[in-house]
């Protein structure tokens, strides 16, 4: 899909934000994928683009076409969509070269009637997102002279929908390997690929409790790229090898194995303020308005002056829907008789999740959610007319 290197810096980024963004909630959702390519952009000198280079893993002669490609990639996904906007001030000289490098319908004109911009910039974020996400997620003042914003949508539908009942979401299949045990540094970590339409992917993950799900999402990167040992469902030990999972012989007339899957679907909307995280991002010397970073961009001297994201994901019996926007604000610088093998996996209470293309393991978004189960009503779930008739 992306260069691998691109890729792995991405992913990177996710472990960073994960270890960061869960501190302080306990729900939240997060695309650093939707933040990369705008850090990629910002073509910097002194202090703020090596601190730029250390954050997006690029040197910033290669940044911008890195952006590019990626940029480029993931439109070309089905069912995943991104968009870069671009406004500033006439009174703004951009350089040739930069402004060129970006899409030809992606540059707009900041009038400084604070007013109309916001509800120009609020109309794009709209626009590019699906309508999931109305307002762009910094403020507009006076002084910004530059807005840089990027948009990415990710739509797909299971190959194989869930089963709902009672606000739970319920699946079978004989594919026992769509469930692994990652032994993750944090313990063990209980893995679900849940297959889509497109090439993406979602990976439910349950850690062991108390552990924080910054480790957990952490985990379930490493696991894409087999960083740590994993057991299939289908070679899972019987009793409970992992959280959520147990393993059990249970009566069978056809001996076939197959797993039970529970979840609940769910809804996480976040915002983010980057600059809480500003040296995560390589934004802290980029904020410095006594003086211009970014020369590659424009001869005015130009300062990070604010830096956010929203992002709202949606899972669901048939598929899951997210969409992240990403802006920068610049300001100006002053300067039976047989038996069959079950397994059953529960991912349920606090689980993290990613958002992932399947062939390059590229991290679209990543989220942590408390997927309880609701209460009991009386008509419960009969779990012996489970079977194992599907394969996604």
């Amino acid at each position: 899909m992306g260069d691998a290197r691109t890729v792995r810096a991405v992913n990177a980024l996710t472990v960073g934000w994960a270890g960061r963004a869960l501190r302080q909630s306990e729900e939240t959702v997060f695309s650093a994928a939707g933040v990369w390519p705008l850090l990629a952009l910002l073509a910097a000198d002194g202090a703020a683009r090596d601190e730029l280079e250390r954050a997006t893993g690029v040197d910033t002669g290669e940044a911008a076409g890195a952006a590019g490609r990626l940029l480029a990639r993931l439109d070309a996904l089905p069912g995943v969509a991104s968009a870069i906007g671009l406004w500033s001030k006439a009174t703004v000289p951009l350089e040739p070269g930069w402004a060129g490098a970006l899409p030809p319908a992606a540059h707009g004109v900041l009038s400084g009637d604070v007013a109309a911009d916001r509800a120009a910039l609020d109309a794009w974020a709209d626009k590019r997102s699906g309508g999931l996400v109305p307002r762009l997620p910094i403020l507009l003042r006076e002084g910004t002279e530059l807005v840089l914003a990027g948009a990415l949508t990710v739509r797909t539908n299971w190959l194989r929908p869930f089963d709902e009942h009672g606000g739970v979401l319920y699946r079978t299949s004989a594919l026992l390997d769509r469930v692994e045990v990652v032994e993750a540094p944090c313990g063990r970590v209980t893995v679900l690929k849940v297959l889509g339409t497109g090439g993406i992917d979602v990976h439910l993950l349950r850690g062991e409790a108390g552990v924080p799900g910054g480790e957990v999402l952490a985990a379930g990167v490493g696991a894409l790229r087999r960083a740590y040992p994993a057991v299939p469902g289908d070679r899972l030990s019987y009793g409970e090898p992992g959280p959520g999972v147990t393993v059990s012989r249970v009566p069978s007339s056809d001996r076939r194995p197959y797993l039970s899957v529970t979840t609940v679907p769910f809804e996480v909307t976040a915002q983010h303020d980057l600059l809480d995280h500003a040296g995560l991002f390589g934004l802290t010397a980029a904020t410095d308005d006594s003086r211009g970073h970014f020369p590659g961009i424009s001869g005015e001297p130009l300062a990070v002056g604010a830096a956010g994201q929203t992002v709202t994901a949606a899972f669901s019996a048939l598929g899951y829907r997210s969409a992240a926007v990403t802006a920068f604000g610049v300001a100006a610088g002053s300067v039976p008789a047989s038996t069959a093998r079950r397994v059953r996996a529960e991912f349920t209470g606090p689980i993290g999740f990613l958002t992932v293309h399947r062939t390059s393991w590229l991290v679209l978004n990543a989220g942590w959610v408390d997927a309880r189960l609701p209460e009991e009503d009386g008509d419960g779930w009969d779990e012996s007319d489970d079977g194992a008739d599907g394969t996604a």
